[in-house]
């Protein structure tokens, strides 16, 4: 890799190790083995580089969501409600699995009022994020999700997500299940928020 790959890769090690504010251009030549110059000639800046990091570090992470999919032979295709709780607990346990990555995102969130910049960059890969994930829950190509569809099937998901995140970080022990966020969406769809989870007649497990 040339230096401009070694930056980057330097800032998202960074990122997960120290943070998006308090990470420093020193920090990144240190984690990439590089020079304080090479990060204005490639970059023009720390924070244009940091940035770049991560919307990086989110566009692998879905990724390696993805392939964990494909290699495990994908979640259930038939049954809506069995895909949706299968993908949710494999979102969940990366969670739980890679803090480091979570820390970082929602740190961001709290960033972006005063950070013109970061909301701008975030604002470019958002439409698209929400495409990746309807793609990843209908197991179809990114590009058979048309814009609507992304904007609010895929702003959904990203609500959810988020909310997630957060979660995992403050009551981790208390993160809901798949099933629990189908149970809750049966609920509220059905006016019945109050009422106990349904049991099947047989005493089996609960209806999703």
């Amino acid at each position: 890799m040339g230096h401009r790959e070694d930056l980057l890769e330097g800032a998202k090690r960074c990122l997960l190790e120290k943070g998006y504010a308090r990470t420093t251009a020193r920090d990144i030549v240190a984690a990439s083995g590089t020079n304080l110059a090479s990060i204005g000639y490639h970059y023009g800046s720390k924070d244009v580089l940091m940035r770049k990091a991560l919307v990086e570090s989110v566009g692998e992470w879905g990724a390696a969501l993805t392939g964990a999919e494909e290699a495990g032979g994908g979640e259930p295709a038939g049954d809506p409600v069995e895909r949706f709780t299968a993908v949710w607990d494999r979102i969940l346990r990366s969670f739980l699995e890679q803090r480091d990555f979570v820390a970082s995102q929602v740190e961001v969130l709290g960033l972006l009022p005063r950070d013109p910049e970061l909301r701008a960059a975030l604002a470019t890969v958002l439409p698209e994020g929400g495409e990746g994930m309807v793609a990843v829950f209908e197991n179809v190509p990114d590009t058979e999700v048309d814009a609507e569809t992304a904007r609010v099937v895929g702003s959904f998901y990203q609500a959810l997500l988020t909310g997630l995140m957060v979660q995992s970080l403050v009551t981790p022990a208390a993160l809901p299940s798949g099933g629990d966020l189908v149970e809750a969406m049966r609920r509220v769809l059905s006016g019945s928020v109050l009422a106990p989870r349904e049991e099947p007649a047989d005493g089996g497990p609960a209806a999703s």
